[in-house]
């Protein structure tokens, strides 16, 4: 999670660390200099070369790109460049176990891109020269990637490592509505229907969700209405669907994380008499029927089989990022128009807060391996990738044909001039764009300046549902533990450590909220005992070193 959680992939990682000898020996040198067989022009001159190249670029295949080799795109900096990609494509499927395995001593290609590699990852494969150190080449051809770090001081910040240097460009999307992501949505037929005004206190969500259950907001006769439902998240995962992932903040600062700074220090939010508060709150919905007792346990396809229910709508509230996790987004039903967001709910101490994500930098996005012979070469494909013309060409394809430039007048998302707008429909196969694969640069003033589409309205209902109703409380950035660089070691420790802390904190969450554990001092003070028995302390000290050495 962003330096945060560690992703499943770790344990993977870890499994290819013992193998870490029988990797490159550059340990932290440079990329070396242009070599005389493929010299690169001056910075910002194309071609990049005068003679033409090949770059072997690994990448994860991608359904919404029919062919990476024969792409508009590609064909597009190739001709510009000089410089022709020849792919090698890995399933997504098994893409995580591919790296791993080209990490650990396969046949490293020139480029990594698109691959997620980890923060873990780039500092252990940085250590031992299986990545190559940026800082360098940044210096002397970045331009793009200079003027970024420039407009966003956050991202360089966030991409270094805690050797001082920069193994991987990021692919940073600043996408407004998924910073804020802990969101609730509920049904406002159902509102409207029985004269319920929209909650903005925990006691009134209580009191809307009885409504639901027994005055047959759904009008057919049957006590078949699900006021309140969820589906547990993942490991690593930010789908925040969890029953606690939006009503917790009512009782303490509870990120989906699960770690933030308190006042400086690295902490977490289910040791605290908030946390407990909150589980007292579930379990109330719980006992009396107001929450789904299958939300403690499905998945995310169960959730939106209730939301997409057949003939009559049954599911009247649920936390999500949006209200594409519960209603098919313009399916036929039309009942994701009809989900509005709850703000923040103020709790029975005022506690009324939204968790804020700054940090969308999607690091590792584009990597150059001790394999590559003409390291400045790509380095400068990578860095021209971050112009505004570039990113755009990546995202949506041919300017004039697949996108084009916003004439005067026509309106953004965010209600100002516009930038650009799109003329082919986003997300499915073409041939025409990488479809959001490597590097490229989308600041939240690109995103919210496409075009607004009133045919399709979701990205400007989520910008107006975020801005109005959860941008006022959100919590100070000084708050969120930024992303963390962790060592070979420190990765080993923290892996057990995080893994077995998220799984028993997810177990007690159930078993209080289901009742199957009372909620009493001797088994609260038990669950206590038991997060320090697991090395919460340690746990944290680790988070707490990194972030001061960060800091430093």
């Amino acid at each position: 999670m962003k330096g945060r959680l560690f992703r499943s992939g770790v344990s993977c990682l870890l499994a290819m660390v013992i193998l870490l000898s029988a990797c490159s020996s550059k340990g932290n040198e440079e990329a070396s200099p242009a070599s005389a067989e493929a010299a690169v022009t001056e910075a910002g001159q194309f071609p990049i070369v005068n003679e033409p190249v090949t770059i072997k670029v690994m990448t994860a295949a991608n359904s919404a790109v029919e062919d990476f080799a024969t792409n508009k795109f590609t064909k597009y900096l190739e001709e510009k460049t000089n410089i022709h990609i020849e792919w090698e494509l890995v399933p997504g499927s098994s893409a995580a176990e591919k790296l791993n395995v080209v990490l650990a001593g396969g046949d490293l290609p020139d480029v990594i891109m698109g691959m997620n590699v980890s923060n873990d990852q780039q500092q252990i494969y940085g250590e031992q020269g299986v990545f190559l150190s940026l800082n360098d080449l940044i210096d002397k051809y970045g331009i793009e990637t200079k003027k970024m770090f420039e407009e966003r001081p956050l991202i360089k910040e966030s991409i270094t490592a805690s050797d001082g240097k920069i193994y991987a460009l990021p692919a940073p999307n600043e996408c407004y509505h998924c910073s804020m992501r802990q969101k609730m949505w509920i049904y406002q037929p159902w509102l409207d229907k029985l004269g319920l005004k929209m909650p903005t206190t925990t006691e009134e969500f209580y009191e809307v969700l009885k409504a639901f259950k027994t005055q047959d907001p759904n009008g057919n006769g049957k006590a078949d209405e699900i006021p309140f439902s969820g589906a547990p998240m993942a490991y690593g995962s930010t789908t925040t669907t969890a029953v606690e992932n939006f009503l917790m903040n009512a009782f303490t600062y509870a990120p989906y994380t699960r770690i933030y700074l308190n006042e400086g220090k690295a902490d977490v939010p289910y040791n605290k008499d908030g946390w407990r508060q909150g589980l007292e709150y579930l379990h109330k919905l719980y006992a009396e029927g107001l929450m789904d007792p299958q939300a403690l346990t499905q998945d995310g396809t169960q959730l939106m089989q209730l939301g997409e229910n057949p003939g009559v709508p049954i599911l009247g509230a649920a936390s999500a990022p949006n209200m594409s996790a519960i209603t098919q987004l313009s399916g036929e039903s039309g009942r994701w128009l009809e989900y509005v967001a709850v703000p923040p709910l103020k709790g029975p101490d005022g506690l009324q807060v939204t968790q804020v994500d700054p940090y969308q930098i999607a690091g590792g996005a584009f990597v150059i391996t001790s394999a590559a012979k003409n390291p400045e070469a790509a380095f400068r494909l990578a860095d021209m990738l971050y112009d505004r013309e570039n990113t755009l060409r990546l995202n949506f394809g041919v300017l004039g044909k697949d996108w084009d430039w916003a004439a005067e007048g026509e309106k953004g998302i965010n209600g100002e001039q516009a930038i650009y707008k799109t003329i082919t429909k986003f997300g499915v196969q073409q041939n025409s764009n990488w479809s959001q694969v490597g590097p490229n640069f989308r600041p939240s003033e690109l995103r919210l300046g496409e075009v607004a589409d009133p045919e399709n309205p979701l990205e400007s209902i989520l910008y107006k549902e975020t801005k109005d109703k959860y941008d006022p409380y959100k919590i100070d950035t000084a708050s969120v533990m930024p992303p963390l660089f962790f060592t070979s070691d420190q990765t080993a420790e923290m892996a057990d450590l995080a893994k077995t802390l998220f799984d028993y904190v997810n177990e007690m969450t159930a078993r209080f909220v289901t009742g199957d554990m009372e909620l009493n001092d001797a088994n609260w003070q038990n669950y206590l005992q038991t997060l320090d028995g697991m090395n919460l302390k340690r746990y944290l000290e680790i988070y707490q070193g990194v972030y001061d050495a960060k800091q430093k």
